[in-house]
């Protein structure tokens, strides 16, 4: 009855997680800036992928009954990889003075690098 419980819930997560992934995809190819698609590929993609692996993590706990640490550090690697890589891309993009899309209202990196050097 639990391993049950246990698949179906890592059914869940491993649907959820292909559906934000593949909504990070769709995010990636439709916005504007190099910045939209970087905050797309950072936060979207890193939870999708969070969740997949999670996933995986309780069906192999459901259904072999161990725990794979493999799965946990690449949780934790992709929780710590995602956000940085998309920051260092976002801050590169910025350094570089790639311009942001016409919808861009107002520049809140500018005021907080004022008085920083690079």
């Amino acid at each position: 009855m639990i391993t049950t419980i246990v698949i179906s819930i890592a059914l869940i997560l491993v649907i959820i997680g292909s559906l934000i992934s593949a909504l990070a995809a769709i995010g990636i190819l439709r916005l504007d800036d190099v910045y939209a698609r970087a905050h797309a590929a950072g936060k979207a993609a890193t939870l999708g992928a969070m969740l997949l692996i999670s996933g995986v993590f309780l069906f192999f706990i459901g259904r072999e009954g161990y725990v794979n640490m493999q799965l946990i550090v690449g949780i934790l690697f992709i929780l710590i990889t995602g956000p940085l890589a998309s920051h260092l891309i976002i801050k590169s993009a910025y350094n570089l003075n790639t311009p942001a899309s016409k919808r861009t209202k107002h520049d809140e990196i500018k005021k907080d690098l004022k008085n920083t050097k690079l």
